[in-house]
């Protein structure tokens, strides 16, 4: 068992978190409180040139025209559906395997969600969301979510939405840094959700999101949504949100943050193959893109023998942080009680639901870190 020395001879166990802001604040501290002095003695703090800068940083970074930063992701989402005509009586084909933003979304304009089962990958399975289109010709929107940061494949999404004849939607809220196919995920369809949640990969120091898309006409709706419906001021042309990413939040991403995401990346990858190489072979199974470059957001393992509840308990009391990504699948959740549809049993997300559990991956974990995770879970498993 792993131990670190406390001092005056006490032996304590080494904990692994599965995020450490204060580590993160011990390195984007200074450049973050430098931020926050430039926007308070710029006396702008709703959407000002902070917020247009990020915007703009943000867009080239991820390779894509225009990013509107609002309030949270979920507002993106919601705003990426409305821009795309989505409303009320639309069906939107989703996964069940998610977090309820996703399905919140689409409940939230008064569409329906349907649900549609994951790969082994947990992923959408996009053999079956195209079956699920044939069958159903007059669905709205495909709206699939890249999960655990794994990439699903743009040319599929894109020739899928084109053929059946939707809008594609993308939940990029776990995904960035993601590629496919040397593309990022987020340019399959007409728009892209993200999260900047502290937990994601680029997370602010609050709440926040962005709606990415390439698509002029979309992005100046997006603007106007996201701030009350305004076309100018005190000029209201929709019914809007107040959904707005702050100067403050805007001004850290863009000098403190960002700067660093490449980076952080990198060792999450580093940490991820790490893992999945230590993992190989156990009943522990690392549930891994099938293609492509994952963001690593986080690292799922299915347990495949064993009860998931007594292997995550003995990883705990060993000091470890272990997640659980997602136990309840979104048409099981009481808020979505006799709404949408699935359009199968949803028996492999079911199983992962039911079998998943989340390591800690974050760029601030210590290589002893990343071995005591290793053997907690291997020591767990047997």
């Amino acid at each position: 068992m792993a131990r670190v020395n406390a001092g005056a001879g006490i032996q304590q166990l080494l904990k692994v978190a599965a995020n450490d802001f204060a580590r993160q604040w011990e390195d984007v501290g200074e450049d973050s409180l430098a931020a926050v002095d430039r926007v308070g003695r710029s006396g702008w703090l709703i959407l000002g040139e902070e917020v247009e800068s990020f915007e703009r940083d943000l867009a080239d970074w991820w390779g894509v025209a225009h990013a509107v930063g609002v309030a949270s992701g979920l507002d993106a989402l919601e705003i990426g559906l409305r821009c795309a005509g989505i409303g009320p009586g639309a069906r939107v084909l989703t996964t069940p395997l998610t977090a309820f933003a996703t399905t919140l979304a689409i409940l939230r304009l008064g569409a329906e969600p349907v649900w549609c089962d994951v790969d082994e990958t947990g992923g959408m399975d996009l053999a079956k969301a195209e079956g699920a289109l044939r069958a159903d010709e007059g669905m709205g929107a495909l709206l699939p979510v890249h999960l655990y940061g794994h990439p699903l494949d743009p040319q599929e999404l894109r020739r899928i939405g084109r053929e059946h004849g939707v809008v594609v939607i993308e939940d990029c809220a776990q995904s960035a840094g993601a590629e496919r196919g040397g593309r990022p995920t987020g340019v399959a369809g007409i728009a892209a959700a993200v999260s900047l949640y502290p937990t994601k990969n680029l997370g602010a120091m609050g709440d926040g999101g962005v709606l990415l898309t390439s698509d002029e006409g979309l992005a100046k709706r997006a603007r106007t949504l996201r701030d009350y419906g305004q076309s100018s001021r005190y000029e209201h042309v929709e019914l809007g949100l107040n959904s707005r990413l702050d100067e403050l939040q805007a001004a850290i991403l863009r000098t403190a943050l960002l700067p660093r995401l490449d980076s952080w990346l990198a060792r999450r990858r580093e940490i991820a193959d790490r893992y999945a190489e230590a993992l190989a072979g156990s009943s522990l199974r690392p549930l891994a893109a099938q293609a492509g470059r994952s963001a690593h957001h986080l690292f799922p393992v299915e347990v495949v023998s064993g009860d998931p509840a007594e292997v995550a308990a003995r990883i705990a009391e060993r000091g470890v942080s272990v997640g659980r990504h997602y136990p309840f699948l979104c048409p099981d959740q009481p808020a979505a009680k006799d709404i949408g549809a699935a359009v199968d049993p949803l028996a492999v997300a079911r199983r992962i639901s039911e079998r998943e559990l989340s390591l800690p991956i974050h760029p601030y974990l210590r290589d002893e870190e990343v071995e005591h995770v290793i053997d907690t879970c291997l020591a767990a498993c047997r």
